[in-house]
């Protein structure tokens, strides 16, 4: 890869010097010299460094789909109370420092000579990773102050207020447009493959996201007042993502649950066609990246994210009588393929030659499989994995085709065969119909998304749930959850496997208990009839430890201590969005706080 050559230049082109406040940070006399930026080559290796802003997600962390997390949570201290703008972070140099680097180049591209169609795609490029900053920020804050330039120590505007919500998605909107029509797939010369690289299908995909998520936020969040300009970005998020599906470069690939698996776990996504933006790992080259953690490491999966799967029919697992009490073993049968793709079902190992992996209750029983390198060739250790990672990919592009369409009142049935049925099709799910789905919406999904309504809520709760289970764990929910206004799903008590009683319980398929479940380690009654062996051999969990407990205390869905302790809630609309911290307001006393947070 090319761009791996350039990483060393690119970082130290792209240091500043120390200064007390992020925003005066003044880039190092090598690079304000006249010697860089005068041809496309500069452009090229300074854009090169600020790819490190961008990579795969391969978890949902900090979202509903997750039954636990034993890291350090922002989300899970604002749910729990705990989070105010004295201890909150972001604001800081290092979230700064990185738009700096973009204008920067963006304040000194007009020295450079040569191929403007060279130079116009690295500001495209340069515009695209701003465009991705900002909307961040966005996401986050709502209202933020917007910097087109990098900022001098004597800047007057270091210290301005914050720009309104909608000057600053309209500054990102211009920046996407630019990019969409500027960057090519020509550049890098002799890149190969170029889709290491942010192309014309990366921009209008990241254009697509972009305006699909404005959209719905601005429809569903009536507190705004922006609702009639909704339908403007609904509209250009189908547009940018049909001209994507028009290209006729991109395609569902594979069959069955191994081809769904082969875009997760494959150490070569160079050439598949599904594949819009490629984090290229290599073993010889030293880049690898860390997906081994995502079984058993510091989190598990929600029941809510497994229940929502469908029944290999098309039915809803929720509609099935006792769903809610199924056992581990029982639970994987006849359902969606994509299920035992996320959640790691019963007999899975991590080697041909291994036993198999055991779940366990305290994280919830539901471990995460979606992107662990399955070839233990390629798992060499802590950062040591050498899998291809997806950074955008055509099923997000037919998803958001679907969804905006279906917002905007304009879906067909035909519409939904060439997004969402291409999608359900590979893994062999029945085709979603668009008028029985209106004709009698969920009412699991209904219960879930109450601000859905109208003729077409059937096919928009199903939209949800394909978005949902195709994208499980590819860092999507938390922002869906915010841009639909179903923020109130983080208030409820993530849960996991259901335990019909204490004692032993079969976890891998065999018909004999593997691990068991029980009060105390002085009360081994429940597994009393187990031979001495297999008491003895048996992996114990002791409700007693304090880390989970059960719904009915000696049966039912595992639960989590922490959500009795300290239960959750979500404060509409305050905790759309997280305060500035304190200091940054102290700094700058022209800033203030987002809604709710005054």
């Amino acid at each position: 890869m090319k761009r791996l050559s350039y990483l060393l230049l690119a970082t130290t082109l792209l240091g500043v010097s120390c200064k007390k406040d992020y925003l005066q940070r003044t880039p190092a006399s090598a690079i304000t010299s006249n010697d860089f930026f005068k041809v496309p080559g500069d452009l090229e290796i300074y854009t090169n460094g600020l790819y490190s802003q961008i990579a795969a997600n391969s978890d949902d962390l900090f979202s509903d789909n997750i039954s636990i997390y034993t890291g350090g949570s922002e989300t899970d201290n604002l749910i729990r109370g705990n989070l105010t703008p004295a201890n909150v972070g972001g604001w800081d140099k290092g979230t700064w420092g990185n738009l700096r680097n973009i204008n920067y180049m963006l304040d000194n591209v007009g020295k450079t000579t040569g191929d403007p169609i060279a130079i116009n795609h690295y500001i495209g490029v340069a515009r695209f990773f701003r465009a991705r900053f900002y909307y961040n920020m966005v996401k986050r804050y709502g209202d933020v102050p917007w910097y087109s330039h990098a900022l001098g120590n004597t800047d007057s505007s270091l210290y301005k207020p914050k720009d309104p919500r909608t000057v600053v998605v309209d500054s990102i909107m211009k920046d996407l447009e630019f990019a969409a029509a500027n960057v090519t797939n020509s550049f890098p010369a002799g890149a190969n493959p170029r889709n290491t690289y942010v192309t014309h299908w990366a921009a209008l995909t990241q254009l697509a996201r972009t305006a699909l998520h404005e959209g719905t936020y601005r429809k569903y969040h009536s507190e705004l007042g922006l609702q009639a300009s909704a339908q403007t970005y609904l509209q250009r998020a189908v547009s940018a993502s049909q001209a994507i599906i028009d290209s006729g470069g991109f395609a569902i690939t594979g069959t069955g649950a191994a081809g769904f698996r082969a875009l997760f776990s494959s150490n070569d996504l160079s050439s598949n066609k599904e594949v819009i933006f490629l984090q290229k790992n290599n073993k010889e080259q030293g880049v690898a990246n860390n997906t081994h953690v995502v079984l058993d490491w510091q989190w598990a999966l929600n029941s809510t994210l497994a229940d929502e799967f469908e029944m290999a029919d098309g039915t809803p697992y929720t509609s099935q009588s006792g769903y809610g009490q199924k056992k581990f073993v029982d639970m994987f049968a006849n359902r969606d393929p994509r299920l035992a793709e996320t959640v790691m079902p019963p007999g899975f190992t991590t080697s041909p030659t291994n036993s198999p992996y055991l779940t366990r209750p305290d994280f919830g029983g539901y471990l995460q499989v979606k992107f662990y390198p399955r070839d233990p060739a390629l798992r060499g250790g802590w950062v040591l994995d050498y899998t291809d990672l997806p950074i955008f990919r055509y099923a997000e592009v037919l998803l958001i085709n679907a969804e905006a369409k279906a917002e905007l009142g304009t879906l067909t049935q035909t519409d939904l065969n060439n997004t969402i049925n291409l999608i359900r099709g590979r893994v062999g799910m029945p085709p979603l119909n668009m008028a029985a789905a209106n004709a009698a919406p969920d009412p699991y999904l209904a219960g879930r998304y109450p601000l859905v309504t109208g003729s077409n809520a059937g096919v928009i709760l199903e939209i949800r749930r394909e978005r949902r289970t195709e994208l499980a764990c590819e860092g999507f929910r938390l922002d869906d959850l915010y841009r639909w206004k179903a923020g109130a799903l983080l208030a409820q008590s993530s849960t996991g496997m259901y335990v019909p009683s204490l004692g032993g319980l079969d976890v891998t398929g065999d018909g004999v208990p593997d691990i068991a479940i029980l009060a105390n380690k002085t009360d081994q009654s429940p597994i009393a009839n187990l031979s001495p062996a297999l008491q003895a051999s048996i992996v114990k969990y002791y409700i007693s430890d304090g880390n989970f407990t059960l719904s009915n205390t000696t049966s039912g869905r595992v639960m989590f201590t922490k959500d009795v302790i300290l239960p959750r809630s979500f404060i509409e609309p305050k905790y759309y969005y997280f305060p500035i911290p304190l200091q940054q307001t102290i700094l700058n006393p022209k800033l203030t706080q987002p809604a709710g947070w005054q």
